[in-house]
Parts: structure tokens; C-alpha cells; sequence
């Protein structure tokens, strides 16, 4: 049995309508596990379901091979660390890391040495007599994170904890979180809307949509393979072109784009779900496209609406057809008197999906 295990879960916030439906979820102890999808796929439902701030309807909840179904919150050994941080804000940074300690009657004696071990892991010593107002965002993350970890939890859950802070200071928590994972060799769940940080972080990513997962795999498999077409377009595959399979091998898909022929050597599915003259869909990333000076095999003529220069490269919005693109090449824009470029697309970088 895997370390945590969602067996045939119905939850969600109103009785007799839930979110998530016969939810199964399983995670290895040791994973960075992280639940990625747009709000309202059900990622936060799942995390709350795991802490017991929703009782599932139906179903099973097992950590450590521990039936935590029916326990309340305070009876499960969880770490919880949530986008607003949740500090006591009249408390200093020691009082807010030992909160949880006194609630479970560690003794006095004790309590301060496990606090100096944790606020030296997060990088916070010298800060205890602080309160959360005279520290940065990063600081206050710091101090979220060593106020679960100091209990020494079976798990950690991870709630969108870095969505209030600046770019450069999400980076830099970033890869403080990898570290801390790595070091304690903690079980963590991680939710996010960002696919940056679920690739940067994470062992495996799940992919949510509608309160059903739709992919479980690697970073690598998730960015480079997705299974559906809601994965593709949400890992960065925005680009789509409607077309015909002219023909199909274990090899490549051939397909027309409005008299253009296009070659792909990927599919979402099985390639037994399309045959030839079947309507299909294909997707590419924007910086997967070259800007070619003329015509060249699996190549599309595109009109610019606009052209947006960003120092190394350049963002092209263009139209196929009724079909919006965009294009990230290198260099510099074309001239403005061009109305028209021609962009390709390598065949590994397309992935072709039958249209429902």
C-alpha cells in the first residue's frame, strides 16, 4: 500500500454535490507530489479532504496506513502551510513556531531546542523575538514552514504558499522548498496553479480538471507527453490549428491545415481513435516555432496582427484562418510593411488530437 491512499472519495462542500467523484490518489512516502489545474478543479478540495477540513461522504483516507477518514483535523499528524501564511500576528516568531508544540503538551525544556534546530533550517536565526509585521513575505513563508515542520508531521500539505510573493522571492522559495524536502525526506502535497512551480518542484505532478485527474506523471511526462488535450493546452500547448488526417503511421500523422500540409510524429491517445479524412486538432507551444525567410516542409504562412519586441525575442500574435497564434522566435521584429511571415514547426513539437 502506497504511503497515502484516497480510495473511492466523494467530497466536496455541499452535501449530495460533490466536487470530487469515486477520487482515487496515491503517493509514495518521500514524493513532492503536486496537484496542478485552473481554479475550481477540485486541488484544494483534495488537500482539504486529506487534513479533515472537509469529511468525505464516501470513501477512504489512509496515511501511514492510519484510516484517518473520520478523525478530526487535530487528530491527524499534518503540517499545513497556507497562501496567507496564518501567523498569529501578535505573537514573535518563536511563540508562532512553538504554537504547535504547547498544544501537544511538549515539555517547556524541550520546546526551545527543537526551535532553534527549525528556525536554523529555514534560515531564521537571530529572528525570534520578531513579530510577523517587521518581517519580509519570504520571511513569514520561512516562518509558516517551520511552524509545520517543528511537529515533525507524517505530512505535509502545501496550499498555494507562494502566490502572495514577488517573482524573485517565489524563486527563491522555490528552491528552499526543494531543499527542505530533500534534507527532511518529508511526504509533501503541493498545490498550485503554476505550472513553473509544479515542474521545479515536484517528483510527479497530477494534473486536475473538473475534480478528475487527467494526468499523473514526471515533470518530463507531463511537459513533454501530455495525454489530453486540456493537459496540452494547460502545460503551454496554446497554440491550436484546426486540419484533416490525410494519413497516419506508427511514425508520423499527415495532416492538412487549409491546403498546407503538416507533419506530426506525436498524438494524444491512440492512434487507433483517428483515421484518415477524421477532423483533428493540432497543438504547439509558442516558442516551439521557427521564422523561416522562405517556404520549407511543415511550414504555415501566418498573418501578423502584432508584434511585441522583448530583447532576446521577439512575440508575433498572428492569425491562420480563424485560428489566433503566437510565435516567440529570436532576433529582432520584421519590418513593420510585413504583413505576413512564414513559421514552422518541428514534427516532435506538434501533437495532433482527434476533434470531438
Amino acid at each position: 500500500m502506497s504511503f497515502i491512499e484516497l480510495t473511492n472519495i466523494d467530497a466536496g462542500y455541499i452535501k449530495g454535490n460533490p466536487v470530487l467523484k469515486e477520487f482515487h490518489l496515491s503517493v509514495e512516502k518521500g514524493e513532492l507530489v503536486s496537484l496542478l489545474g485552473p481554479s475550481g478543479c477540485g486541488k484544494t478540495t483534495t488537500l482539504r479532504t486529506i487534513a479533515g477540513f472537509i469529511m468525505a461522504e464516501r470513501g477512504k483516507v489512509v496515511v501511514g496506513g492510519r484510516d484517518y477518514t473520520d478523525l478530526p483535523p487535530n487528530k491527524r499528524n499534518i503540517g499545513l502551510v497556507f497562501q496567507n501564511y496564518a501567523l498569529f500576528p501578535h505573537l514573535s516568531v518563536y511563540e508562532n513556531v512553538a504554537y504547535g508544540l504547547k498544544r501537544r503538551k511538549v515539555e517547556k525544556r524541550l520546546i526551545q531546542g527543537e526551535i532553534e534546530d527549525v528556525l536554523k533550517l529555514v534560515s531564521l536565526t537571530g529572528f525570534e523575538e520578531r513579530l510577523p509585521a517587521q518581517l519580509s513575505g519570504g520571511q513569514r513563508q520561512r516562518v509558516a514552514l517551520a511552524r509545520s515542520i517543528v511537529i515533525k508531521p507524517d505530512l505535509l500539505l502545501l496550499d498555494e504558499p507562494l502566490s502572495n510573493l514577488d517573482a524573485k522571492l517565489r524563486d527563491e522559495m522555490r528552491a528552499e522548498l526543494s531543499r527542505l524536502q530533500h534534507q527532511l525526506g518529508i511526504t509533501m502535497i503541493y498545490v498550485t496553479h503554476d505550472q513553473i512551480e509544479a515542474l521545479s518542484l515536484s517528483s510527479r505532478i497530477i494534473v486536475m480538471n473538473e475534480g478528475n485527474i487527467e494526468q499523473i506523471g514526471t515533470p518530463e511526462d507531463i511537459y513533454e507527453r501530455p495525454e489530453t488535450p486540456f493537459v496540452a493546452r494547460f502545460i503551454g500547448f496554446d497554440n491550436h490549428l484546426e486540419g484533416q488526417l490525410i494519413s497516419k503511421s506508427e511514425e508520423e500523422l499527415v495532416v492538412d491545415v487549409d491546403g498546407t500540409t503538416l507533419v506530426s510524429s506525436r498524438s494524444s491517445g491512440s492512434l487507433d481513435l483517428i483515421n484518415n479524412g477524421d477532423p483533428v486538432e493540432l497543438y504547439f507551444r509558442p516558442d516551439d516555432t521557427k521564422l523561416l525567410d522562405e517556404e520549407e516542409n511543415n511550414s504555415i504562412k501566418a498573418d501578423i496582427d502584432y508584434a511585441n519586441y522583448q530583447g532576446n525575442t521577439t512575440q508575433y500574435s498572428l492569425h491562420v484562418g480563424e485560428s489566433n497564434l503566437r510565435a516567440i522566435v529570436s532576433g529582432k521584429p520584421v519590418p513593420a510593411d510585413v504583413k505576413s511571415i512564414r513559421i514552422s514547426i518541428a514534427p516532435n513539437k506538434l501533437i495532433v488530437e482527434k476533434k470531438e
